[in-house]
């Protein structure tokens, strides 16, 4: 008798805190946890529930974004259909990142998630082909870096995709991207922007592996080997640290080469 009355108690308190409707900040809360567990499209649903209750609320609004950033960073891109939808997606999170710039214009994370977005598209559909929204990311990243009010996670990210669109635009020779108006890509600013990441935000594994392939790019091949192998030692925090470890394990043999 005592177990069915506690078993029917239990029941009755999970009706009760089920049939209440969640708050904005427990919404917020859920789709942060549903984030770490790389469950997106769940942390998307729990951000948009809240964006109902809540609306033109910036903590959200970027929070949405990145959700549809990371749905868009998994979908395929084998055929046409896919590519466009992939770039509806991009599309979408742009929107709600850009809308969390109006709405905070003083605030880091938005800046950094409007990058974040850019780079994303920019990267989809060629750097030299998205001259614009390169320069996009590099104004927003040091906007949010000069805003300088965010976590040591985002600011240190902030730095990281500086320095990365710094890397990317110095793939192709300045006499070449002169004429392009991207005459400011640097690898000297690239490798210190992304120095600064480390500095930050140690134990990152994309840190590691983009500034070991700027040393690459400098021919600066013991430096890049020190940085490939603390690829290895970091630990897993991201949803791509597999593939980046195995991108590290690729090139390190090329480097090893290198210094035969």
């Amino acid at each position: 008798m005592k177990i069915i009355t506690i078993t029917f108690l239990f029941s009755f308190f999970a009706f009760l805190s089920s049939s209440f409707p969640q708050s904005v900040e427990d919404l917020i809360k859920q789709g942060d946890e549903f984030n770490k567990e790389f469950k997106h499209q769940e942390s998307l649903d729990s951000y948009l529930k809240a964006d109902e209750l809540s609306p033109a609320n910036w903590e959200i609004l970027w929070r949405i974004s990145r959700a549809y950033v990371d749905i868009g960073n998994k979908m395929p891109e084998a055929t046409d259909e896919e590519n466009d939808a992939k770039v509806e997606i991009y599309e979408k999170a742009f929107l709600y990142a850009d809308s969390a710039v109006v709405l905070a214009e003083d605030q880091s994370i938005v800046y950094l998630r409007r990058a974040i977005v850019n780079g994303r598209i920019a990267l989809f559909e060629g750097v030299f082909s998205a001259i614009g929204t390169v320069d996009d990311v590099k104004e927003d990243t040091e906007r949010a870096i000069e805003l300088n009010n965010g976590s040591n996670y985002v600011q240190a990210l902030a730095h990281y995709v500086l320095g990365r669109a710094h890397a990317k635009v110095c793939e192709k020779p300045y006499l070449l991207r002169l004429p392009l108006g991207l005459g400011w890509g640097d690898m000297e600013v690239a490798m210190r922007e992304l120095q600064t990441a480390i500095k930050l935000k140690p134990n990152y594994r994309m840190f590691y592996l983009e500034l070991a392939k700027a040393y690459i790019e400098e021919g600066e091949y013991e430096l890049a080997k020190e940085n490939l192998l603390l690829v290895e030692k970091a630990p897993f925090v991201l949803e791509d640290d597999d593939l980046y470890l195995q991108e590290s394990n690729e090139l390190i043999k090329e480097v090893n080469e290198e210094l035969e």
